[in-house]
């Protein structure tokens, strides 16, 4: 039997053949073809929106009035911290939502000009740097020109020719060089000299190999060189320079207009100046211009200008409905909150000093730590000859903190005096979830089920696993026990929902309180498929 199933004679042999060879040529031709930017269909952007959800609120809502309430004290901190670790500048601030709420400074920013810091003054961000190179990354990559699964050789070519540790390395892909875990060796204070090298000797060092720690994907380890390729990639693909693609996509569209990448171009009296300590006196350390590794740390800002910054970060805080502003997704600045390789630290404190244990990992050019308390925290430190870094903000309560100094590889700040008076010396509150409509109808029914349990109303509640779990002559005789302790029942309590689906409410009884939480399932019409309930007795009062 021929390719096409019947006999064929020559001609039709031959017509055939002309047939199948250009059908064949017209899928090459096509499949060669560059492919052409386009937006998503609008059918892929289509979604059905629930009318009943509500996102978690501040209920009491005087966060500004608490933080500048501190605003005597943390000056007191700051001014402390820099005497004592030789610091000639601090500039300093907090937003709240998109606000900033206090700003202040302290010491030179020029010491030959003895010139005052003030939240106007530039600084170099240095590693800061890293979370708009990670921006950059995923705005390209939701609009369908990358993905982070990509070999970063599609873009580098050079990188396919390295030497990997074994024959069973996956390829370096630009989520690897997101996350640091390329595999390439902890490069600092190698790659902080490097800041103002060309493109030329970025591609040579590729060119003549990378030396790997680890393989792709086995360790975290923080790789300068690796965001210093990403770099190239945003310049790559977008057919602008990286700077160039920052200033326009991201820094503009937030109104960052005193954000710099040449200190050259920072105006007259605005520059802070950047020094190291030694031999017990302050030297000048040299500024570095702006290069190809500019997308490790070469951000130059002030305090009032990188808060604009911060607040875009903490508007993609509650997830809700509505209209994004960008310049990227609230859902993709969520995705660069999220931690890709976590790690547990089992001997870690709280801000109080208290052994409190956390689990942290590195996002997407951002660190993100939560601890034992159930406290949040997004951050990034930044760190160059002359300059030190950092800020750290709280999704659940809105709130960003950020302090630059003009010390070498200096921390600004006392963090944690700072997030001592935030969350303990004020009552700051997180967001609080709204109970949803569906839990509020099945905490009735749950709380009249287990006075009354009528078959009606396990039909109406209940899913069918319910039973089959645990069986109904189980259920009779351990609500029985539980309401022969408790006594008459005489009140409820609204529920506190974990989340749309699950939450916990306490019927008040004679006796005490019945504990009560239970899950819905995930039908449509969701009912409880899974109910716990304990007595617990009221503690006499003396």
């Amino acid at each position: 039997m021929s390719y096409f199933g019947v006999a064929l004679n020559f001609q039709q042999m031959k017509t055939s053949a002309y047939l199948f060879l250009n059908i064949c040529l017209a899928i090459i031709l096509t499949s060669c073809s560059p492919e052409k930017d386009s937006e998503p269909s609008d059918s892929s952007s289509i979604r059905f929106v629930s009318e009943s959800y509500q996102a978690p609120i501040f209920t009491n809502d005087d966060r500004v009035e608490q933080i500048q309430s501190i605003g005597p004290e943390i000056q007191s901190l700051i001014e402390e911290y820099a005497k004592t670790r030789n610091i000639p500048g601090i500039s300093y601030g907090i937003v709240v939502d998109d606000e900033l709420v206090l700003a202040s400074a302290t010491g030179l920013m020029n010491l030959e000009a003895e010139s005052a810091v003030t939240p106007s003054s530039c600084f170099r961000i240095a590693s800061m740097t890293k979370s708009f190179t990670a921006m950059a990354i995923l705005k390209l990559c939701d609009e369908g020109k990358l993905s982070l699964s990509d070999p970063v050789g599609k873009y580098i070519p050079e990188m396919f020719d390295l030497e990997y540790l074994s024959d069973d390395a996956q390829l370096v892909d630009i989520e690897n060089l997101l996350t640091m875990t390329a595999g390439f060796p902890e490069d600092n204070p190698w790659a902080d000299r490097q800041l103002d090298e060309s493109d030329e000797m970025l591609t040579d060092l590729i060119s003549q190999g990378l030396s790997f720690s680890n393989n792709p994907s086995f360790e975290y380890e923080y790789s300068n060189t690796g965001f210093a390729l990403l770099g190239n990639i945003v310049s790559s693909v977008s057919g602008v320079s990286y700077q160039e693609y920052i200033t326009e996509n991201i820094l503009l569209p937030l109104g960052m207009t005193s954000t710099y990448w040449e200190y050259d171009n920072v105006p007259d009296g605005q520059l802070a100046i950047g020094y190291r300590w030694e031999d017990d006196q302050w030297k000048l350390e040299p500024m570095l211009h702006d290069g190809a590794f500019g997308a490790i740390g070469g951000l130059i800002t002030s305090i009032e200008d990188f808060s604009k910054y911060v607040s875009f970060h903490l508007s993609a805080w509650p997830t809700r409905s509505g209209y994004d502003t960008g310049p990227i997704k609230r859902s993709t600045i969520r995705e660069m909150h999220t931690p890709q390789f976590t790690r547990l630290y089992a001997n870690a404190r709280n801000y109080m000093g208290e052994p409190c244990a956390s689990m942290g990992g590195y996002g997407y050019g951002l660190g993100i730590t939560k601890n034992c308390d159930g406290l949040k925290w997004v951050s990034h430190g930044g760190a160059l000859p002359g300059f030190g870094s950092n800020y750290v903000f709280y999704p659940d309560y809105g709130i960003g903190i950020m302090a630059f100094c003009n010390l070498t590889y200096t921390s600004p700040w006392p963090l944690s005096e700072i997030a001592k008076l935030l969350f303990e010396t004020l009552s700051l509150e997180p967001r609080k979830l709204p109970i949803s409509s569906i839990l509020i109808e099945r905490q009735e029914q749950v709380a009249e089920l287990i006075q009354n349990w009528h078959p009606d109303m396990e039909e109406r509640i209940l899913a069918e696993n319910f039973y089959l779990d645990k069986s109904r002559e189980y259920w009779m005789a351990e609500i029985k026990r539980v309401l022969d302790k408790a006594g008459a029942i005489n009140g409820m309590d609204k529920i506190n929902p974990d989340n749309q689906l699950r939450g916990g409410f306490k019927l008040k009884a004679e006796h005490g309180d019945i504990v009560i939480y239970f899950s819905l399932s995930p039908e449509s019409n969701p009912k409880v498929q899974s109910l716990e309930l304990e007595f617990r007795k009221t503690k006499l009062k003396y």
